[in-house]
């Protein structure tokens, strides 16, 4: 069985498993067990020693992947649970996915200490080996380079593009820097752009907000709405390029480019404990 489909299948069993422990229902009361008695510091060797005793023969050295099991460090789907969740799914197994529970072979506070080990070893690659300064990349994000315009980070900025307030969790400083240069190689999440012209000929670039079979809300690059009746269009097209310059590797020297990469890293919302 190959690697794609052994994620693809803990992926659903995770999820299924999550339900049948009601950590996918906020209102189910909690029992022993399913919240760990403490997270080890994310920099304790024990929750290495442990992982690589206990884990490490399905899931590899390092958690991102093995022979028997699938990625639990950089996954999306493991990443966006809680420690709670996460605690519980190593506490009970996975017997749909052939992953053996553990609660009746580790302490609570053996397997808190594994939780923060896959925790830091999911973090530390996309921030602590980043070159640059993030504090100068703020600057360039919302003043030079004028990102914050179009994305909004944590509550501050435009909302024409993607909201980039988690975009480091699953985006590594080269996938960052690939985004930034190339912006049609569309590794950014968003909606796409659209030019609207009307019949007595206005003409207005942006992205579609909300649409139905009589009228379109179309939000322009300047931050204005357009509510456009499509019996007065002359045409309404998709546009095949980003809206997002592309002229980032002349504009910027290679320092700030650094810079903006580095606090676009940091931007990792923290998981729920």
């Amino acid at each position: 069985m190959n690697k794609m489909r052994v994620a693809a299948i803990f992926q659903r069993a995770v999820s299924l498993t999550l339900v049948s422990l009601g950590l996918l229902n906020p209102g189910r009361a909690e029992t022993r067990g399913d919240r760990p008695t403490s997270i080890a510091p994310q920099s304790s060797p024990r929750g290495r020693e442990t992982f690589r005793s206990r884990c490490a023969a399905c899931h590899g050295l390092d958690g991102r992947g093995g022979e028997h099991g699938p990625d639990i460090v950089t996954s999306p789907k493991v990443r966006g649970i809680s420690d709670r969740a996460l605690f519980a799914i190593i506490t009970h197994g996975i017997p749909r996915a052939g992953m053996p529970a553990f609660g009746l072979l580790l302490e609570p506070d053996e397997i808190g200490a594994v939780v923060g080990y896959i925790r830091r070893a999911g973090s530390k690659g996309a921030t602590a080996r980043v070159p640059g300064d993030p504090a100068r990349g703020e600057s360039l994000f919302f003043g030079k380079a004028d990102c914050g315009d179009c994305h909004m980070v944590r509550g501050k900025g435009g909302f024409l593009g993607a909201d980039l307030s988690d975009y480091g969790r699953d985006h590594s400083p080269a996938q960052i820097l690939r985004a930034i240069l190339h912006p049609d190689a569309g590794s950014l999440p968003g909606p796409e752009a659209m030019t609207a012209v009307t019949r007595d000929g206005q003409q207005w670039t942006g992205i579609a907000r909300n649409e139905d079979n009589f009228s379109i809300q179309l939000l322009d690059t300047k931050g204005v709405f357009h509510l456009i009746v499509k019996s007065d269009l002359a045409s309404l097209k998709r546009e095949p390029r980003s809206l997002m310059p592309d002229d980032y590797g002349s504009r910027l020297s290679s320092i700030e480019l650094q810079d903006l990469v580095s606090y676009v890293a940091r931007q990792q919302i923290a998981h729920r404990r």
